[in-house]
């Protein structure tokens, strides 16, 4: 890929992110679940799998059934995930999920969808908004960037070179600094082991899992199915879909087996952004 491919991928990728901000409301400022919004948005089926740790996403799309499947890995590392949820959005919107043949070439469609997820998570104007005119940029406000826009130091120090605040030579000195050693030095390893709790869980397509909760309801799906999807106990769904007031109606269970998913290789290798 030559110099002006790179450049016009990034520049495609930093547009298109704010068009999709603009588009759907959300302005500049730190976005919060990334599954719930891509669904919400765009109606694609999005799910965190149980595979291996060092694969990362994918978006497979079914064009028969007009249906896009999201599916990245769960994970220790929160940033990471939400890094890959923003870059495989990148493809649906590009819809040049099909695109990728060398995984270890980063093609302009694969620098654009990284363009992309660092300016959806950390848009320049949102960092611009929130910390106005600075004389003097630290390590520690850093910490504060990431942990504002649950980025990993990496996008926050490329878009904070950006947005004028830090010298290349400062952004050259944090890429090497990690999520988890941000926290421990700022006094925030609480909310980092939160985030960790929550992007190590499973969790199936929305939609999928309505079905199972109307299917329940009737007396049709068992909790245990339930419990399945979402890699929980059965006890605790039933007792949360009681406080819900949702009450089996009785019947035989028929599960809806987790096969409900797209039966897909999954091959998450392409991304990488660092936490």
């Amino acid at each position: 890929m030559t110099k002006s491919e790179g450049q016009s991928a990034e520049h495609a990728g930093e547009q298109a992110a704010r068009e999709f901000r603009t588009e759907h409301g959300l302005g500049v400022q730190p976005l919060g679940d990334l599954a719930a919004i891509i669904e919400q948005s765009t109606g694609c089926d999005v799910a965190v799998l149980d595979v291996a740790r060092d694969q990362h996403g994918l978006t497979m799309r079914d064009p028969s059934r007009g249906v896009t499947f999201i599916g990245v890995a769960r994970t220790r590392h929160p940033m990471r995930q939400r890094s890959t949820f923003a870059h495989e959005l990148a493809h649906v919107i590009f819809g040049d999920w099909d695109s990728r043949e060398e995984l270890s070439i980063r093609s302009p469609a694969e620098v654009r969808a990284d363009a992309f997820a660092r300016h959806l998570l950390a848009p320049v104007e949102g960092l611009t908004t929130h910390l106005g005119q600075r004389a003097t940029f630290t390590e520690a406000d850093l910490s504060a960037v990431v942990q504002r826009f649950l980025v990993s130091p990496q996008i926050a120090a490329i878009n904070l070179e950006r947005a004028g605040y830090i010298s290349a030579a400062t952004k050259k000195e944090w890429l090497s600094l990690s999520t988890p050693t941000l926290a421990a030095r700022y006094g925030w390893s609480e909310h980092y082991r939160s985030l960790q709790d929550d992007s190590d869980r499973p969790r199936p397509p929305r939609k999928l899992l309505a079905r199972a909760i109307a299917g329940y309801s009737e007396g049709v799906v068992s909790a245990q199915t339930i419990a399945t999807l979402r890699g929980i106990g059965a006890e605790q769904v039933e007792a949360e879909l009681a406080a819900a007031g949702i009450i089996p109606g009785g019947g035989d269970d028929a599960a809806i087996a987790p096969a409900t998913l797209p039966d897909v290789s999954i091959d998450l290798s392409d991304l990488d952004s660092g936490e």
